[in-house]
């Protein structure tokens, strides 16, 4: 559909009405229904519940794009389209199926294109690179913010998109072990907190400057600087935090226990996000305690810390089950 040429003649126009093409008001009830999927997907404790929703939408949104021709419509709907196939993106990225995630990004970005939505594009290509970068495939993740920084500044100077590409950007070059352009990426991010109004839309935008203590934490972690991520994270958990961020951010505390060969860190953190995991059945947790394993080797002589290698195995081994 987005294929398709979108000049048309009156006549053309005229039987689309007729066999109910959408118009300004339809569109933007779409346009509701989708922010309402963005809620119900931040309360859900379980994310693969929201996608059979998802999916119906994005149908109701392909039959629309079939019908209606008119470029201001098409270009609305396109919109639409690329907001819905970053949230089902969300969805499989949570579920741990990240090919199906980055073929759902790839298709927000088109439909970005097409819709001439720059920080909505900016946005879909920095879901991508988060894909490589989760993978710790952080030279993969580069072109790709880089690209996502180029557009995000031609779009709303308002909006947080480029705050929150320097932030992904940030982590990149922590794997990279770059500290200088890391710092100089969560300064640029930090710069969200000067702008004034609504700067994100709750829905394919939701970066507003809450979440810079668990990434600099995060960063820091890379980079080994323990101490600074320490203090940034400690910072982090005394904020609100949905139970992915904190999950993310006791395994980093765990991870610093590991390298202070800390069992007793370790445990208290780590054990905390084994029960998250199954609590919520996530892949981005299932994940993060996947990535803190292979670290807990040079502690397995502790009884509890073999308990609780035992445990993530076992959580692991089940997920991808």
């Amino acid at each position: 559909m987005l294929a398709l040429p979108p000049t048309v003649g009156d006549a053309d126009l005229a039987a689309a009405a007729a066999s109910g093409s959408v118009d300004t008001a339809g569109a933007e009830e779409f346009a509701v229904f989708a922010s309402h999927l963005w809620r119900v997907y931040g309360l859900a404790s379980n994310k693969s519940q929201v996608l059979p929703l998802v999916r119906t939408q994005l149908g109701v949104l392909t039959d629309a794009l079939c019908q209606s021709r008119a470029p201001a419509i098409r270009q609305r709907l396109c919109e639409l389209a690329a907001d819905l196939f970053q949230l089902a993106g969300e969805i499989y990225f949570d579920g741990d199926r990240y090919t199906d995630a980055a073929h759902c990004y790839t298709l927000a970005a088109d439909a970005s294109k097409e819709a001439g939505a720059p920080d909505l594009w900016a946005c879909a290509l920095t879901r991508h690179a988060f894909i490589a970068v989760y993978e710790r495939e952080f030279a993969d993740a580069a072109p790709l913010l880089d690209l996502a920084a180029t557009l995000a500044s031609r779009g709303d100077t308002d909006l947080s998109t480029r705050h929150w590409v320097a932030a992904v950007q940030a982590e990149a070059f922590a794997g990279l072990g770059d500290l200088a352009a890391c710092q100089r990426a969560l300064d640029t991010a930090a710069e969200v907190q000067d702008l004034t109004g609504q700067v994100h839309n709750g829905g394919w935008l939701r970066f507003d400057g809450s979440r810079l203590a668990e990434e600099r934490g995060t960063c820091y972690v890379t980079l080994g600087r323990l101490d600074l991520a320490e203090a940034a994270l400690d910072d982090a958990l005394n904020g609100a935090l949905t139970t992915r961020r904190k999950a993310g951010v006791l395994t980093d505390l765990a991870m610093i226990g590991v390298h202070r060969a800390d069992p007793d860190q370790v445990i208290t953190h780590a054990e905390a996000v084994v029960a998250t995991a199954r609590q919520t059945g996530s892949g981005v947790v299932a994940r993060k305690l996947r990535g803190l394993q292979p670290h807990l080797v040079p502690l397995l002589a502790d009884q509890n810390i073999q308990r609780l290698d035992a445990e993530i195995a076992e959580l692991v081994s089940g997920h991808v089950a």
